[in-house]
C-alpha cells in the first residue's frame, strides 16, 4: 500500500509550503491545485469556479458556465454540492492509488481514512499567520490589520464549514489528526526536514 500524507491547515500557517517541502524531501508526489484542475476537466466547470468553492462553505447558487452532462446530474443544490465532492473524492482516491503522496486539504484525511494516511494539521497564532500572509501578498493587495485578521478568520470558518458539511466532523478536532504542528515563529523548511526524518526513520 502506498504511503499517504494529508495536510489540513489554517490560513497563513504555512501548511501548503510545509506539505510541498515534505513531499520534496520524501520524494513523494504532491497534490494541491492539481486536484482542482482534474475536477474542472471531469465536470466541465471553469477551473476558477471550482477553485472558488472547493474547501469553502458549500455554495447556494449554480455557476454561469457548467458542463451539460454534469448539470443533468445536479437537479438540486444539495445534489450539485454532492456532485462536486463526489468528483473530488474519486480523484483523490485515484491519486492515492498511483504512488506515495502528500495531499493538501480537501477533506483528504477523511476521504482516505480507510488507507490510514499520516494526518497533519498545521496551525499558528494569528500574528504569525498575518505576517506570512503579508510576506506572500500579491502586488496591490494592501489590507490593514483589521481587514487581514477578518479575512483569515473568514477563510478558516469556510474551511471548517466545508469539512463539517461533507464529513459531519469538526475540521480542527485534534482527534482527526495524528500530528498537530504549531508553526508559530518557526521555520517551515526546518519543520519539513524534521518531519521527513521522522517519517523515514519512524
Amino acid at each position: 500500500m502506498n504511503r499517504i500524507i494529508t495536510v489540513n491547515r489554517t490560513f497563513g500557517s504555512g501548511g501548503r509550503e510545509f506539505g510541498k517541502r515534505l513531499a520534496e524531501k520524501l520524494g513523494y508526489a504532491y497534490y494541491d491545485h492539481e486536484i482542482i484542475t482534474k475536477i474542472a476537466e471531469k465536470t466541465g466547470l471553469a477551473e476558477e469556479y471550482v477553485n472558488s468553492i472547493v474547501d469553502r462553505k458549500p455554495i447556494n447558487y449554480y455557476p454561469i458556465t457548467i458542463g451539460r452532462s454534469f448539470l443533468l446530474h445536479t437537479p438540486s443544490m444539495p445534489d450539485f454540492n454532492a456532485g462536486i465532492f463526489a468528483n473530488q473524492k474519486e480523484i483523490i482516491l485515484d491519486l492515492a492509488e498511483k504512488s506515495d503522496c502528500v495531499i493538501i486539504g480537501r477533506c483528504a484525511n477523511y476521504i482516505l481514512r480507510d488507507k490510514k494516511p499520516l494526518r497533519f494539521f498545521v496551525y499558528a497564532d494569528m500574528d504569525t499567520c498575518m505576517r506570512r500572509c503579508r510576506e506572500k501578498a500579491e502586488a496591490g493587495e494592501d489590507l490593514n490589520d483589521r481587514q487581514l485578521r477578518k479575512r483569515i478568520e473568514e477563510i478558516n470558518s469556510e474551511r471548517a464549514a466545508y469539512y463539517k458539511y461533507f464529513t459531519e466532523e469538526k475540521w480542527d478536532d485534534i482527534g482527526n489528526y495524528d500530528i498537530c504542528l504549531n508553526t508559530t515563529n518557526a521555520s517551515i523548511k526546518k519543520l519539513a526536514e524534521y518531519a521527513a526524518y521522522m517519517i523515514k526513520n519512524g
